[in-house]
């Protein structure tokens, strides 16, 4: 019993504990100002994300294709939220848990190298604040000159806990 009574501290917490706080900006907007983690959440990190190609059956070599194989900027970001989504549930995590996103983003030629800021911003509205997931997250926004290949138009690092 001895051994019992040290391991049950640990995991006791009390009723309506919170692990996971997220701090909304001054003035409201899309991401938010800060998140604290507290000791007892479980985070998980996940690695950089890339699209998939919108039709997955396209028998082209993946070095032949092209940013018209994955998407403009919001479609790329729609892909790679929904691969960041699926990965989290494997995990037993949902995008309500995501604390923090770093997002990369490549310019796109179409828009003479410069990165589609707002074209990512509606692929992230479709994740978060919505009837699904009203929360958001801390979040930071890069333009890059380049990602791993490139057709790639965004990259996306998340962070989860609770």
């Amino acid at each position: 019993f001895a051994i019992a009574a040290v391991a049950i501290p640990a995991f006791a917490f009390p009723v309506g504990a919170q692990s996971v706080v997220k701090h909304a900006n001054a003035t409201p907007g899309l991401i938010l100002q800060s998140v604290t983690v507290k000791p007892g959440a479980t985070t998980l990190y996940l690695s950089g994300q890339l699209a998939a190609p919108i039709d997955p059956a396209k028998k082209v070599p993946a070095a032949q294709l092209t940013i018209a194989d994955f998407g403009d900027t919001k479609t790329q970001t729609v892909s790679v939220l929904g691969k960041i989504k699926a990965i989290l549930a494997e995990r037993g995590y949902a995008m309500s848990d995501v604390i923090k996103l770093t997002v990369f983003v490549a310019g796109d030629p179409k828009l003479g190298g410069k990165m589609d800021f707002a074209g990512m911003n509606e692929g992230f509205k479709q994740f978060f604040g919505t009837a699904e997931n009203p929360g958001t997250v801390a979040r930071s926004t890069i333009q890059v000159a380049a990602l791993a290949g490139p057709a790639f138009l965004v990259e996306i690092e998340a962070t989860a806990a609770k």
